[in-house]
């Protein structure tokens, strides 16, 4: 299980941008983080066509299936949808890793049991400016 964001463990950051310039202000090898919309399109192509890892969140499954189909690296979902998003996941073999947001580690073992590959922590979310 991934965890990003623990005290206790280092991990990598995720870097949330407002646009493409903003990935300038990340450091290399970085994994940019955006809510799904349509507004965001255009950086997630970009992330894609660079190859620079990318971190998408969803609200539903729609937007799950598309994150997936953008090349997402991981999709983080809330709590509620964790148990059909693995599902889905594991069903049509994503490539992406399904990670869930939380607030306290007493959620960690709930989430493993579900099966769901990792979890994230707000901490390891930086927003970046332009």
């Amino acid at each position: 299980m991934f965890i990003f964001g623990h005290r206790f463990i280092d991990s990598v950051n995720f870097y949330h941008t407002q646009n493409i310039d903003a990935i300038d202000n990340t450091p290399s090898n970085s994994t940019i983080y955006l809510d799904f919309s349509e507004d965001n399109l255009e950086i997630i192509n970009y992330c894609k066509a660079n190859e620079i890892s990318l971190a998408v969140g969803v609200e539903d499954i729609r937007e799950l299936i598309y994150a997936s189909s953008l090349g997402a690296s991981f999709i983080l979902v809330q709590k509620e949808l964790a148990s059909t998003a693995t599902r889905i996941a594991n069903n049509y073999l994503f490539d992406a890793k399904i990670l869930v947001h939380i607030e306290d580690e007493d959620e960690i073992e709930e989430l493993a049991i579900l099966g769901v590959d990792g979890v994230i922590f707000s901490t390891a979310i930086i927003k970046t400016n332009s």
